[in-house]
């Protein structure tokens, strides 16, 4: 699907008029990628919409409002949580058309807080903008950096705490795998071992190669955009399907892409790579695969 900076402004034109004539609505503001100049998006790009209300319930209540953008597909409402002693909530809304919109409903009391601290929130040093102001309160709104959500150099502490607890991980995927549980072996290796551990060690390693100036997105999301080539690949090959065999060895290839990974940011930033853990623990490992039931 074409999708082109016009369509983009139109969509954005029809919240700011709907927004317009709501008078519980005070502030529209748009944040994530949609925000941000020369950000990468398609036809998929969410809209990260933030409705600054007088009142947050008549639209955390009746959720027919969602309508005014198309007919919704699949919908999900936060519930009402608390945020410097106000509630707020909002809706994940999936339209039939291929539009998302993500509102997020606050009372007015939190904008006001955010506009009057010395530091933006990551949500909105990342990148917003202003779709609508009927009072005025963001014209002291600080302008963003850009920079939220560029992953941070680590301590040492936090290098060695990745690696640790990726190793005791793996023993539980290879204790599932000895068990041919595989859906619960799966869901360890690729959710704990490789999104969780794997994932920042890798993300720490682009960010060395790129001078700590990139985001990596959530999730992993632009990882093969920024990611050495041959590390990119070594991940890639770590995902297969559900044959037994093939998962242990996947497994091993996780271990081996985060000892290569691990030992190079270690070796840029001045941490020791505990190679006596790794070793004594793959041994272990090939011991669980090895032993007959």
């Amino acid at each position: 699907m074409i999708y082109s900076e016009k369509d983009k402004e139109e969509i954005i034109a029809n919240l700011t008029r709907w927004a317009e004539h709501q008078p519980l609505v005070r502030v529209a503001i748009l944040t994530s990628s949609l925000a941000i100049p020369n950000a990468p998006v398609d036809v998929f790009s969410d809209y990260d919409v933030i409705l600054v209300l007088s009142d947050v319930y008549p639209f955390y209540e009746d959720r027919t409002w969602l309508e005014n953008f198309g007919p919704v597909l699949v919908v999900y409402r936060d519930p009402l949580e608390p945020q410097d002693g106000f509630l707020k909530s909002g809706y994940v809304s999936q339209y039939d058309n291929g539009l998302k919109i993500d509102f997020t409903l606050w009372p007015v009391e939190i904008l006001k807080k955010i506009t009057a601290d010395a530091h933006l929130p990551a949500e909105f040093d990342a990148g917003y903008r202003v779709l609508l102001d009927k009072d005025h309160i963001t014209d002291e709104l600080k302008p963003p950096t850009f920079r939220a959500y560029i992953p941070i150099t680590p301590v040492e502490a936090e290098y060695q705490e990745a690696i640790e607890v990726f190793f005791l991980e793996a023993t539980y995927v290879a204790k599932y795998l000895w068990r041919e549980d595989m859906m619960a072996a799966k869901f360890i290796m690729d959710n704990f071992m490789k999104q969780e551990h794997l994932r920042p060690m890798l993300e720490w390693h682009l960010e060395i190669d790129h001078h700590w100036a990139v985001k990596p997105g959530p999730y992993g999301r632009w990882l093969k955009k920024w990611l050495r080539s041959d590390l990119w690949t070594e991940l890639e090959n770590t995902y297969t399907g559900a044959g037994l065999e093939e998962n242990w060895e996947a497994m091993f290839k996780t271990i081996s892409l985060m000892r290569k990974t691990a030992t190079e940011v270690g070796g840029c930033l001045g941490f020791t790579y505990p190679h006596d853990m790794d070793r004594r623990t793959v041994s272990y490992l090939l011991k669980v695969k090895n032993q007959a039931k």
